[in-house]
């Protein structure tokens, strides 16, 4: 087991350098292969170990000896990481696959060149690697070194078609989320000084007064890496890298990785103060709501697909809050959230590529009656809509349903009070998408919609994978998440 899980990390390494190598349309076959690996490979490494945490130790820092309890670097593969592992691998196989054909010179919106492939598999291979060496980290120290790579790899990624919107993106980006990375390394090292180590489970051992502290400036790395308030602002503008990229960005990659971390922090003996779940709590609504704001004043389809992922990664972080305030239930929610998240999202975004490879705009207003012409794009898009918003038996109604659960648990009147401001998002969200939707698909034809098909097959088939994704994987990741605090 853990050979296979350490290939999970080496390979699309080694696969981004040999993409690197070959160049032109030879890097597109390779990376395919190395991401189809690394998905088998993830499924067949959670199946395995289903119902058990699996840990290994294989290595440590030869100037740490006798100064850290315990190795320093391994893998850990538990529920929580499982569920993370299968979304990144699952949906970065699609991306690739989907990049196949978008990344290309017949793509009406961005055409890329041959040169270009090299270094934009390059990018996204290493991306995947760093994935899921945040969902295997089995402590704090290498969580944080995977968290930086995956920084580091969406700010190249953000920025990679070079002109000067997407390069002040990509900085952006960059400079938001490594203040994040900078909090998050002081937390790492407060519990490092005063536990003698790195592991999850040490936040336990600390004094309360400096157990507030870490886990406040944990949050703040969360805030900052998810794009929660005040940091929300680099998100939307990171929507000049190329679609594909923001379907992997937002649904299964860098933000995940934000609220992953508060996941795994809080559930390592559930030692967080209550008055820090209750501001991580009050925090998610408000972000929630002032995401959904923006929902109203956007012409630019990705960029409301970026608020809506703000607004749902919010989600994910008020399941957490009430783990951290007693709700087992609630938390459970929040994490089965990145997984029905995960495909609902990609699904949205990959539609919108797809418009935009075919049509050459995401301009909403300048679109109308696609569906004549894209039908499948049609179909999947209107999946994809019912799943974000929660429609059974679509993907978030399931992790929502239980959410709704976790937060009557907590007795009194917090619980209807998040109950109804749930119900509200989730109402106000489903009908100003379903606007959209009936705007893009239905109607007259506009001009710029006067297409003639479908986008190129290996972008239809990554678009019909992920409407069966889904339907399917609240069924897949249920059963791991309720696993998780027994």
């Amino acid at each position: 087991m853990t050979a296979v899980l350490l290939t999970m990390v080496v390979l699309p390494a080694l696969g981004a350098v040999l993409a690197a190598v070959l160049g032109k349309g030879r890097a597109r076959v390779a990376a395919v292969a190395v991401a189809m690996v690394v998905a088998v490979l993830a499924v067949w490494s959670v199946a395995a170990a289903f119902g058990t945490s699996y840990r290994d130790a294989v290595g440590t820092l030869p100037w740490l000896a006798g100064a850290v309890d315990g190795p320093v670097f391994g893998i850990l593969l538990d529920p929580l990481g499982s569920v993370l592992l299968l979304v990144a691998t699952l949906i970065g196989l699609l991306t690739v696959l989907y990049s196949a054909a978008y990344m290309g010179e017949r793509n009406r919106d961005h055409a890329v060149g041959p040169s270009e492939q090299g270094p934009y598999y390059f990018r996204l291979l290493m991306f995947l690697a760093s994935m899921v060496g945040v969902a295997l980290a089995p402590n704090f120290l290498q969580l944080f070194l995977f968290w930086e790579l995956t920084t580091v790899c969406s700010w190249s990624l953000i920025a990679f078609y070079g002109n000067e919107k997407s390069l002040k993106a990509g900085f952006k980006a960059l400079l938001i989320t490594h203040v994040g990375g900078l909090f998050f390394l002081l937390a790492v090292l407060i519990l490092f000084v005063q536990t003698r180590s790195f592991e999850f489970d040490a936040l336990a051992q600390l004094p309360e007064s400096l157990r507030r502290w870490v886990f406040l400036f944990l949050m703040i790395a969360a805030w900052a890496k998810a794009a929660q308030v005040p940091f929300h602002t680099w998100l939307p503008d990171a929507m000049e890298a190329p679609t594909p990229i923001s379907a992997y960005l937002h649904a299964a990659a860098m933000v995940k990785a934000g609220v992953f971390l508060m996941a795994r922090a809080v559930s390592s003996g559930w030692a967080m103060p209550p008055g820090l779940g209750m501001l991580l709590g009050a925090m998610a609504l408000v972000t929630m709501f002032l995401a959904l704001s923006y929902y109203f004043v956007q012409d630019d389809l990705k960029r409301l697909l970026a608020y809506s992922t703000i607004a749902h990664l919010s989600y994910v972080l008020l399941g957490v809050a009430l783990g951290a305030l007693g709700s087992t239930t609630g938390f459970r929610a929040g994490v089965l959230h990145i997984a029905c998240h995960g495909f609902s999202k990609a699904t949205l975004f990959l539609c919108a590529g797809a418009i935009a490879y075919v049509t050459g705009t995401r301009s909403i207003s300048a679109l109308g009656g696609l569906a004549r012409s894209m039908p499948l794009t049609a179909v999947a898009f209107f999946v994809g809509l019912l799943a974000v918003t929660g429609v059974p038996p679509f993907a978030c109604f399931w992790s929502k349903f239980m959410l709704l659960a976790g937060a009557m648990k907590l007795g009194g009147i917090i619980g209807p009070v998040l109950v109804g401001l749930v119900l509200v998002e989730s109402l106000i969200s489903f009908g100003w998408m379903l606007r959209v939707g009936q705007k893009v698909f239905l109607g007259p034809v506009t001009p710029a919609a006067a297409v003639n098909s479908d986008p190129p097959w290996p972008m239809s088939v990554a678009l019909v994978a992920l409407m069966i994704g889904c339907l399917v994987i609240p069924a897949v990741a249920m059963p791991l998440v309720q696993l998780i605090g027994r």
